[in-house]
């Protein structure tokens, strides 16, 4: 992503907006705004968690926002998000960022201050987790009709880890944002945005936690099914194995050519055998229905 760079003033504060800051911009906002040199390190790091810290001149804030694909296969927190660095105070919001975010264009203009306008940004980038969490259900819901209907060319052990991996990466990263934000402190005049932000948050945070439990319990039912398919192919094989068992020993048997084996030049040995393993074969069937093996 190329760089960007972008000075907006709202009536009573300035939002200066970077995307992929070089040295040279770092350094001049750090001497303007006297910001300090470990928070600016932070902003820069691609796979920092979100935190708060708060400082004399300001306060510096990181979230990360949703922004991969709901079908991409992910297995870490760089992969499912990106994020924004904060730094404001009464008079300026300096948002730093390496990715593109579509509710950075064309924002409204009647924020009553940075912080007003900040909890605004929070709000939309909890909204990037709402859609991958309805993908994820929708996941689940098909792949739990494919196992009841047996359709399970239409799934993969693989298909239901990367959903169960994914649901717990995006889960441990809104608890780590609901702990953040719950450090926040806002003015009283932005006491509702803040609530509906917490609001939010534990809304998707049930979200998720629904999501994982049903990932849990459909790989558990996946894997039983899987057993069970397995079980069933060796009770088959056990079947025909103990249908054909007497059968095999009655024909190796009459198979060994001895010289004294009088029933071998016998008028009726043949049929005879033949009736019997017939008889045989009866006999375990019924045997085997009896114990419900077939």
């Amino acid at each position: 992503m190329d760089y960007y760079y972008n000075e907006t003033n709202f009536e009573n504060f300035l939002w200066i907006d970077i995307r992929n800051p070089n040295k040279e911009t770092l350094d001049k906002i750090a001497l303007d705004h006297n910001l300090e040199l470990f928070q600016i390190k932070d902003s820069q790091q691609v796979g920092h968690l979100p935190k708060i810290e708060k400082l004399p001149n300001y306060d510096f804030l990181i979230l990360r926002a949703f922004s991969s694909q709901p079908q991409n296969r992910i297995t870490s927190i760089n992969e499912l998000s990106n994020k924004i660095a904060f730094f404001y105070n009464e008079k300026v919001l300096i948002t730093t960022h390496s990715a593109y975010f579509t509710f950075l264009e064309d924002v409204p203009k009647h924020f009553k201050g940075p912080e007003h306008f900040m909890l605004y940004l929070i709000h939309k980038m909890l909204q990037t987790f709402e859609e991958p969490a309805q993908y994820l259900g929708d996941q689940i819901d098909e792949m739990e009709e494919a196992i009841f209907l047996r359709n399970y060319h239409k799934i993969s052990l693989e298909d239901l880890y990367f959903n169960k991996s994914q649901t717990r990466i995006t889960k441990k990263l809104l608890q780590i944002t609901q702990s953040v934000i719950q450090q926040l402190e806002v003015s009283e005049e932005n006491k509702m945005s803040y609530q509906d932000i917490n609001d939010r948050l534990v809304r998707f945070n049930l979200m998720y936690d629904e999501v994982l439990e049903s990932s849990n319990n459909l790989l558990n039912t996946y894997l039983s099914v899987s057993s069970q398919k397995s079980n069933d192919v060796m009770k088959l094989l056990t079947v025909f194995s103990a249908f054909f068992l007497p059968l095999t020993f009655i024909v190796g048997l009459y198979g060994m050519n001895f010289v004294n084996m009088p029933e071998l030049e016998w008028q009726y040995g043949y049929p005879i055998v033949l009736v019997v393993m017939v008889i045989i074969s009866i006999i375990i069937y019924f045997w085997f229905k009896r114990k419900r093996f077939l």
